[in-house]
């Protein structure tokens, strides 16, 4: 049976899961990826934590049962600062267990082994409930002295028109609905680009001559190194 596509998103899930066991970890990594979604892919929390630094994730995928530090307190931390969804996998299927994971703000708890057919299904539910509670995308963006009206496409400083080519105002509608999150290149180059990366680094650089006092120094589009790009929204 193939594997569930993921369709909660107008793009694929970018999704983190962190497992010690190798297997498990690289058989469903696989399945995801197949599945539709993009998978970074950690060994323990250590990693994981250097990966939540320099990327924006959609879902986290947890294993409770790792050294040093456990599925349990790795949430627990992500939890003080994000709202990123999380699911906690374990072979420790008691009901206590279950429930800290849920008090401490995990959105499902999955007991190995399970189906990685199911998973996929839990994960496409949540991100469906994730978008439903956050709504829409906002219509207006500021940074600094600019508005930006994503519905119509339109950049101003002060009341002043500032005038964007089409390729500019999708570049820039992608930023905006996503403030202050980093947007990776690839991200951007399949909806703006044609997939071609250098296109969208060609883009940024002319759209920051047009909103950046100094380009060489960006406040408002910034870049993320090796990641991609983020809009500094106020």
């Amino acid at each position: 049976m193939s594997a569930p596509a993921f369709d909660a998103l107008d793009r694929p899930p970018h999704l983190l899961l962190v497992d010690d066991d190798d297997r498990i970890r690289e058989l469903l990594k696989r399945y995801l990826s197949n599945a539709g979604a993009r998978v970074s892919a950690a060994a323990d929390a250590a990693q994981a934590r250097k990966l939540l630094e320099a990327m924006d994730f959609d879902l986290l995928i947890l294993d409770v049962m790792m050294p040093v530090e456990d599925g349990f307190s790795l949430a627990e931390s992500v939890r003080k600062t994000s709202k990123v969804p999380i699911v906690l996998l374990t072979a420790r299927g008691m009901p206590e267990d279950r429930i800290r994971g849920l008090t401490i703000g995990a959105d499902d708890y999955v007991p190995k082994p399970f189906e990685p057919a199911e998973l996929t299904l839990r994960i496409n539910n949540i991100l469906r409930r994730t978008i439903t509670a956050r709504g829409e995308a906002p219509e207006l963006v500021t940074f600094g002295p600019f508005s930006f009206n994503s519905a119509r496409g339109e950049l101003s400083r002060e009341g002043a028109n500032v005038r964007l080519t089409e390729a500019e105002v999708a570049l820039l509608r992608i930023l905006a609905a996503r403030p202050g999150e980093v947007v990776s290149r690839e991200d951007l180059a399949k909806k703006t680009s044609n997939g071609l990366e250098r296109s969208v680094d060609v883009q940024v650089t002319r759209l920051r001559r047009k909103i950046e006092a100094d380009p060489r120094a960006p406040i408002y589009l910034q870049t993320v190194r090796g990641v991609g790009y983020r809009l500094a929204a106020d």
